[in-house]
């Protein structure tokens, strides 16, 4: 069984979207929110840096032209971090309390990022959010009626979507025509019974294999491309966000957490908060950059 380790002490409150870089050989993150915050850490050299933002971050994407797009609650910004200049690019279409969230790029550089409805848990019935795919300057609407979105990763061959509303527990397939980016025949890749935690961030493997962070359960789920469980990764904290494969030779996952209070079916005996990270077996695939 691989050895889980606490990689980086970042104590944050709510770690998602660790993107590792080849050129850098850094892994990037963000704490979404208190305080909302962009990180970079090179295990290497051991050098950590973070970016303040002025409001609520879901994640973040390297752009191929340099920088990186930044998703925060109302909209999508360019930021260059040296200058540390945050550019407005495209507004949020949804209202205040529909902030923008999960993101990531397909395998031909297309950018897709879901929302979060946080009239949700309150209202168990939010469904203000969307899927979008960024088409030039348009976020256009892909999946509507969702609550929080999540598991958004693409198989290696580009030619299939992975998508999750988490409150469903289950996570989505779609074909995706690589061409036009457009999305069809929708299907449940998996679903998660009572007792089984609860869907958020996933990464995909050099095979194929879908690896999802299954929050409140400590551990990380690996399903074949036909939705089979292959095995369960028994993690020591309770929450793990996303996972993301990196190292030179991308075969360590790192997996970021939240402290985040939520209902748990394992008692932890390592902190939330942290990065953490294994070396399973399998091999990651190079991210894209964004080619908008």
């Amino acid at each position: 069984m691989a050895e889980v380790y606490l990689a980086y002490d970042a104590d944050n409150h709510l770690g998602e979207t660790p993107i590792w870089s080849q050129d850098e050989q850094a892994l990037w993150w963000v704490n979404c929110e208190h305080p909302p915050e962009l990180h970079r850490w090179e295990p290497g050299s051991g050098l950590h840096k973070s970016w303040s933002m002025p409001q609520r971050i879901g994640g973040f994407v390297p752009k191929a032209s340099g920088g990186l797009l930044v998703v925060l609650a109302d909209g999508l910004y360019d930021f260059a971090p040296a200058s540390e200049r945050l550019t407005l690019r495209v507004p949020s279409p949804l209202p205040p309390q529909v902030k923008l969230h999960e993101c990531h790029c397909d395998r031909q550089g297309r950018f897709w990022v879901g929302a979060y409805d946080h009239g949700f848990p309150s209202d168990a019935n939010a469904k203000g959010a969307n899927w979008y795919r960024l088409d030039g300057g348009a976020l256009v609407p892909v999946i509507e009626g969702i609550t929080v979105s999540n598991g958004l990763a693409f198989s290696p061959d580009g030619r299939t979507m992975y998508a999750a509303d988490s409150p469903t527990r289950k996570v989505e397939a779609y074909d995706l025509d690589p061409e036009t980016g457009a999305i069809s025949n929708p299907r449940t890749f998996f679903a998660l019974r009572d007792g089984e935690g609860f869907v958020d961030g996933a990464t995909v493997d050099s095979e194929g294999g879908y690896w999802l962070a299954n929050v409140g359960a400590g551990a990380l789920r690996r399903y074949l491309p036909d939705g089979t469980l292959d095995r369960i990764v028994k993690l020591p904290f309770s929450n793990p966000t996303k996972p993301a494969f990196g190292g030179p030779d991308l075969k360590t996952l790192y997996v970021t957490s939240t402290k985040m209070a939520m209902r748990q079916v394992m008692e932890p005996t390592a902190p939330n908060g942290g990065v953490y990270a294994l070396v399973p077996g399998e091999t990651g695939i190079p991210e894209v950059a964004f080619k908008g």
